[in-house]
């Protein structure tokens, strides 16, 4: 079955930085798009990136130029590599992919960016 496991989220200072993980597998990974969302507490989910099977990116206008997505598809890996850090990026991260048109989700990993 389709698993996504979310990792590297903490506790981080503005202006600090952060790398999350998605470890995936139960589908092929090189074969789909994969996402970050999050959601700030009282807030929607909101898409923060996604990238194509082919490597195509796209960034929310609020995180462009500080967040960066990549995947490693020989470790059926997907990262968020976060810098300059502001309090409003604090959320829980989810990781999400659709296989065969079915939406999938990991549990979260959660980011604070607080003094």
């Amino acid at each position: 079955q389709v698993q996504l496991v979310e990792s590297g989220g903490g506790l981080v200072q503005p202006g600090g930085s952060l790398r999350l993980s998605c470890a995936a597998s139960g589908f092929t990974f090189s074969r789909n798009g994969i996402g970050w969302y999050r959601q700030a507490p009282g807030k929607q989910r909101e898409l923060v990136a996604r990238i194509s099977s082919g490597g195509s990116t796209l960034y929310a206008d609020s995180v462009k130029g500080r967040f960066t997505i990549s995947r490693d598809n020989a470790k059926n890996t997907m990262y968020l590599q976060m810098n300059s850090l502001k309090p409003e990026d604090t959320a829980v991260y989810y990781c999400n992919t659709v296989v065969d048109y079915m939406n999938y989700w990991g549990k979260g990993t959660l980011v604070t960016v607080s003094s």
